[in-house]
């Protein structure tokens, strides 16, 4: 009886489905972790918040090279520690439901199949009432200024579970423009990746501004195969990240397990698509979505 409940116990922990894993299920089933992205395969660059580039790695081959990486923005102690700490033990008074590779969820959102582009209002309530503050504030920032969340969805990472988040594009039939995530409790990195057959041209590391080449009539002199590219975005604890154009769209992004040093919980904000906005075909679902979402009345659904 104590084994199989061990083992309930260990069901009711781990949410990984397919190819997914997570420590649980490796230990449980006695195997590694199928989806290990092998590092010398990757060309390292880090996001340089100051330039907006993307910059070689010191020491790698392409230290001293770059190229531009829009779409970023990060903002630094977007709450205090006060408010990080009342947000999280608000998160902790409701339940953590399982999901893949060792992360645990909370969605305040409706209920939405992808495949199928429907979705059904039921159990949706609204956003939670303490993210209303966090959401007016976001209001008060360049490129925010009109953001509108129609969902939130917390994610809690642990180095015990092995948390990770494979690299993906979010939707873009419901989920709109940008992507606004909160990270709490500890600093990890995003990892970006693009599939993209083709080659990114490199220029030397600018001195200055994202603008620094501009008009400049030499030719940049290297070039990296996009598939081998990963560029690293450090992320910093209570910041806030935004992601728009091509790092939205174009570039797939992704939490190692190994950039999980201790607990995380990440607050993701996702708008409407342009066909549930005003003149879009679902715009009046669009609008019922809104008013429910912004009530800031929900709970987990």
């Amino acid at each position: 009886m104590a084994a199989v409940a061990a083992e309930v116990s260990h069901l009711q922990e781990c949410g990984c489905k397919g190819i997914r894993t997570c420590l649980i299920c490796e230990r449980r089933l006695q195997r590694d972790p199928p989806w290990q992205i092998s590092l010398q395969k990757k060309c390292c660059f880090l996001y340089c918040p100051d330039t907006g580039w993307a910059m070689g790695a010191e020491g790698s081959d392409f230290e001293g090279w770059a190229f531009p990486f829009p779409g970023v923005t990060l903002t630094q102690d977007f709450v205090t520690p006060e408010e990080e700490a009342e947000m999280v033990r608000l998160m902790d008074c409701d339940p953590w439901k399982p999901s893949q590779s060792g992360r645990r969820k909370q969605d305040y959102g409706p209920k939405v199949n992808f495949r199928k582009q429907k979705l059904k209002m039921a159990g949706f309530q609204g956003l939670p009432g303490f993210s209303q503050k966090v959401v007016q504030r976001m209001g008060l920032y360049p490129g925010l200024e009109d953001f509108q969340p129609v969902e939130q969805c917390n994610l809690d990472y642990s180095p015990e579970r092995g948390s990770a988040i494979d690299p993906h594009l979010d939707d873009s039939w419901l989920w709109g423009e940008r992507l606004v995530s909160l990270n709490l409790l500890s600093a990890t990195v995003v990892s970006m990746s693009r599939e993209a057959p083709g080659s990114l041209l490199l220029c030397p590391v600018p001195s200055v501004g994202p603008d620094a080449f501009e008009g400049n009539s030499v030719a940049p002199s290297r070039s990296v195969p996009c598939q081998e590219v990963e560029v690293a975005i450090s992320v910093p604890r209570r910041s806030l990240l935004v992601l728009t154009g091509a790092a939205r769209h174009q570039w797939t992004h992704a939490i190692h397990r190994r950039h999980i040093k201790a607990r995380r919980v990440c607050a993701t904000f996702r708008e409407l698509a342009s066909e549930f906005l005003p003149g879009g075909k679902q715009q009046e679902l669009g609008q019922e979505l809104l008013r429910t979402a912004l009530s800031f009345q929900g709970r987990p659904v």
